[in-house]
């Protein structure tokens, strides 16, 4: 078995997680609390347990395996000098000291992770995944010539989901998991003693317990926006000639709902709202231009990923929208994701400009706004679930959700300890 030293003195927590020898094993922890090195480092320590066999990195999604988990593994590796050899092409990573391979795999098609035995194979930011994922990993684990079969995880909590139920609630034989504490990472403490309280302004005040201090919230029913309050998001709102426009657009028939803002620094001032029962993409174009004009400074467009798919017409409702200020020579841009963000990082991203856990509020709406204000007071989760209700009062979420693409646009829809996207 080959022998390399590595340069990773490991936390108090990290180190009970490498130490465990369940078969499946987790690093639940706040950010900040060195997630992502345990991934990578317990990856390291089994391939040289597995010389010449195959394990497995996973992440939730392919731009989180490329921008975070995969930047982390060649990292923590370049840093301790071990030899390897990335293969983009296939997404494999071969450890030049013991033959071992890593496959590198998003695991949000979990049904394609079918096939080749395991020795071993570690999940990132495992919440963020469906439980199938695991499940087939599971059953993957089987390679008969592995000296040390494991399967582990990292994650931030994000409630009492899947994850709490097998690994911490009730685990079954062979699980455990290791919860680690805010504050803890000295090394990060001393670069940057205020990490902390700076990420306040960045959360709502739920969403800063769970991901900064790692608790475990019930986020099950309820009110969506429970950061929104009148007095403090409510005000009126008037349009700067100077700075561009932002239309940002759900696309449903009936009805047709969109919101108008401003960007302010990082805020966001909600203008107006334009809700068209039977209308289409064309009508709301000139409902818009009939009551805020075609802005000098310009307009960004925002909007539902699904917008882009060809309509039987053959044109998208973003060809519509291109085509109707195209022939008004209008200065118009873009902001349209190519997948939609998770509703879970998008509600988050407008709770914490309605109200952040620091106290600040950076999210407000004219009163004019009626339908999007009675969105933020009565839009609820489904009964024992994090799915919002959209069948209780059909008029309601589309006004919340076309806002909550445009912040979540500019917010870039990060998760996690890294800041990493998802889509």
């Amino acid at each position: 078995m080959a022998r390399r030293s590595i340069r990773y003195r490991p936390l108090p927590s990290q180190a009970k997680f490498h130490r465990s020898e369940a078969r499946f094993k987790g690093f639940s922890g706040p950010i900040g609390s060195g997630k992502s090195q345990a991934l990578c480092q317990e990856a390291i320590r089994l391939s040289y347990l597995n010389p010449g066999r195959t394990g497995l990195i996973g992440a939730p999604t392919y731009p989180m395996l490329r921008d975070a988990t995969v930047a982390s593994l060649t990292e923590a590796l370049e840093t301790s000098r071990l030899p390897f050899e990335l293969q983009k092409s296939e997404n494999v990573l071969t450890m030049s000291d013991t033959g071992s391979r890593i496959l590198l795999r998003a695991v949000d098609e979990f049904e394609r992770l079918r096939g080749t035995n395991l020795a071993w194979f570690g999940l990132d930011e495992l919440s963020y995944s469906q439980e199938g994922a695991w499940l087939r990993l599971e059953g993957r684990l089987r390679d008969p010539k592995a000296t040390r079969l494991c399967g582990f995880a990292v994650w931030t909590p994000k409630g009492f989901d899947w994850v709490y139920r097998r690994f911490i609630k009730d685990p079954a034989a062979g699980y455990e998991a290791v919860l680690a504490k805010p504050f803890e990472n000295r090394f990060l403490l001393d670069q940057v003693p205020d990490f902390y309280d700076r990420l306040k302004a960045s959360y709502d005040e739920a969403f800063f317990q769970q991901e900064v201090l790692g608790s475990y919230l019930n986020v099950k029913g309820g009110l969506v926006y429970g950061s929104f309050a009148r007095d403090a998001n409510v005000r009126p709102v008037e349009m700067d000639v100077g700075q561009p426009v932002c239309w940002a657009v759900d696309f449903n028939v009936d009805p047709m709902s969109s919101v108008v803002a401003q960007m302010a620094g990082d805020e966001v001032r909600v203008l107006g709202e334009i809700v068209l029962r039977r209308a289409t993409t064309e009508q709301a174009c000139a409902e818009f231009e009939r009551r805020f004009g075609l802005p000098r400074a310009g307009v960004v467009v925002y909007g539902d990923a699904s917008g882009a798919s060809m309509k039987t017409s053959g044109y998208s409702d973003y060809d519509i929208i291109r085509e109707y200020f195209r022939v008004r020579a209008a200065k118009v841009s873009y902001r349209v994701p190519s997948a939609n963000p998770p509703v879970r990082t998008r509600v988050t991203a407008v709770n914490s400009k309605l109200r952040s856990a620091a106290g600040d509020v950076r999210l407000y709406v004219d009163p004019g706004c009626r339908e999007l204000i009675a969105d933020f007071e009565e839009v609820c989760y489904r009964e024992d679930t994090t799915e919002i209700d959209k069948d209780r009062d059909r008029r309601r979420t589309h006004l919340s959700d076309a806002l909550g693409y445009l912040i979540c646009h500019e917010g870039r829809g990060t998760v996690g300890e890294r800041g990493v996207r998802l889509f």
